[in-house]
């Protein structure tokens, strides 16, 4: 079972252009803006001004996903989480949203539509989660 990451982005919420960057950094690790703008522009369709993959990268640091650090004139761009990390936190946000809109009925009903796949990962889920309270209980009774 993937951990829980300990650490969180002030914001989880990833307009298209953000996602798409953050995907480029997670493949380059780190990489300028110069660099970032012309992977972009590799793509023949695509037309984007480098000041617009300026702009979403300090947003992208302000919401806490990645950190620039200066190397000689440039900054150099890095994720702070992983992208496995990043589907974790964004999994589990979608997930508390769910259960928060959701009554238990509703859920029962959500549950009756989906294919026995589908119905096989929840049961293996559970069977995990069962697993991890059981071994914490075991530990926390340990002297």
């Amino acid at each position: 079972m993937s951990p829980f990451p300990a650490y969180r982005p002030n914001r989880l919420s990833l307009g298209p252009l953000e996602a798409e960057i953050l995907e480029i950094l997670w493949q380059l690790e780190v990489a300028s803006g110069t660099a970032i703008h012309e992977y972009i522009l590799a793509d023949i369709d695509r037309d984007l001004t480098y000041s617009s993959v300026a702009t979403v990268l300090r947003r992208l640091e302000q919401k806490g996903w990645i950190a620039k650090r200066r190397v000689g004139r440039a900054y150099h761009w890095e994720p702070l989480l992983s992208a496995n990390n990043a589907k974790v936190l964004q999994s589990h946000e979608r997930l508390q949203e769910f259960l928060a809109a959701s009554n238990p009925d509703i859920v029962a009903a959500f549950a009756d539509t989906l294919d026995q796949a589908s119905l096989d990962q929840l049961e293996a889920i559970t069977q995990r989660i069962q697993a991890a309270r059981q071994a914490q209980t075991n530990q926390e009774s340990q002297p």
